[in-house]
């Protein structure tokens, strides 16, 4: 899943005392194109078992799709601001928006597995190069004391792709199948560029980058740090050993039809979105508490739909809590890593992009070999067993930092 940027830091690369007009719309084309983003990283959820069926391949092998989109979104996010260190900000997200909608539009026509997966690998160029620089680009957009505000709309695109993306590509598949579901978001990310080329600012690059792509790696130093960093890559990894393969799930052991797909995927998404706006009460000083607990409870969850799996209605409602707090989940962490690299957020943030995209490759491709051999009981013990390992882990962290504090 796409990370969360709206608690990163807020300094704004603004001088001080100097004051810049608020570009709005420039925001708003932003969270636009977050929504055209998410939802073409998550569509293959909701769309595996047609993928498979017309590219000739088991649903595991398209769910790879999502976990090379990962690969590559790792490899962009630590060498984007390298490899274009002057590039004008702008001229990069207008170049970045257009990948996504050629990465659409090769995926809709791709004729087999092999263009289905280059298509794959463009969005996840797309996904690191626009996460790594997003929450310094919302920055640059507004004036210093508008910035908070100024992400809350930015990341409204991502918590509306989050309810709409899988249930919406579940619906649109069952009328004009998969490859015209990939195919209707490519008019969303043109109307993206557009928008962006006409409200966005020239945003030349103030200060070169270091040059030295691994050095973020430093962080490790820190046992809070590497402590925490593994229990949100478990977080991440297991969670996608199951969620990858929830519509092939729903079809073969609960028996239940495409229509009914896409409303137990809207359940998922409308509680994600609700997690998304109740976590909030739970941080602060129950921070590490709410870590612990929630892959906890998904763990739980995991492990409870292996017995239930034949009965509708115990499914809907552990999926709907599962989305609740898998969803929400993402803000925590966001809020961690801002506590525990209060000097270095943005940096520490870059990290998390790697670990969090790394830990959705590995976590889709475990499920997708576990799903082909051993069916969703062997996937989802595994995600259980996985989550469980995160929530120990957040545990842990939460002891190295008391200590040390």
């Amino acid at each position: 899943m796409a990370p969360e940027t709206t608690v990163t830091s807020t300094r704004a690369p603004q001088k001080p005392g100097v004051q810049h007009h608020a570009h709005w719309g420039g925001v708003f084309a932003m969270s636009l194109c977050v929504f055209a983003l998410i939802a073409s990283e998550f569509m293959p959820v909701s769309l595996l078992t047609p993928m498979a069926a017309e590219l000739r391949v088991s649903e595991g092998m398209v769910g790879q799709g999502i976990a090379i989109s990962g690969l590559f979104a790792v490899a962009t996010s630590l060498s984007v601001s390298t490899l274009v260190s002057s590039m004008n900000r702008k001229t990069l997200l207008l170049g970045l928006t257009t990948v996504m909608a050629v990465s659409g539009a090769l995926v809709a026509m791709a004729p087999g597995y092999l263009l289905f997966m280059v298509g794959r690998a463009l969005i996840g160029v797309v996904i690191g190069g626009f996460w790594s620089m997003s929450a310094a680009t919302a920055m640059r957009l507004v004036p210093a004391h508008q910035v908070p505000r100024a992400l809350a709309v930015f990341n409204g695109g991502n918590a509306l792709a989050t309810v709409l993306a899988a249930p919406l590509g579940s619906y649109l598949g069952s009328f004009i199948g998969w490859r015209g579901a990939f195919f209707c978001l490519v008019p969303v990310a043109l109307l993206a560029l557009v928008w962006q080329w006409i409200s966005l600012p020239s945003m030349p690059v103030e200060k070169r980058a270091s040059g030295n792509v691994l050095g973020i790696f430093a962080a490790f130093k820190s046992p809070a740090v590497a402590w925490g960093m593994a229990a949100c890559g478990t977080f991440f990894m297991g969670q996608f050993v199951l969620f990858t393969y929830v519509r092939p799930f729903l079809e073969r052991v609960t028996g239940v039809e495409v229509a009914t797909v896409s409303l137990v995927l809207l359940v998922m998404g409308v509680a994600g979105f609700a997690g998304t706006m109740l976590i909030g009460r739970f941080l602060g000083k129950g921070l590490y508490r709410t870590l612990v607990t929630i892959p906890a409870l998904m763990a739980v969850i995991a492990a409870a739909l292996v017995p239930t799996g034949g009965w509708l209605a115990v499914v809907m409602v552990l999926l709907g809590v599962w989305g609740l707090l898998s969803t929400a989940a993402p803000v925590g962490w966001w809020s961690w890593i801002a506590e525990a690299m209060p000097h270095d957020a943005e940096g520490g943030g870059g990290l998390m992009v790697a670990v969090v995209q790394t830990s959705i490759a590995v976590g889709s491709t475990l499920g997708g070999v576990l799903f082909d051999s051993a069916g969703h009981r062997g996937a989802f013990m595994v995600a259980a067993a996985v989550l469980a390992v995160s929530s120990v882990l957040a545990f842990v962290t939460a002891r190295i930092t008391s200590r040390t504090a």
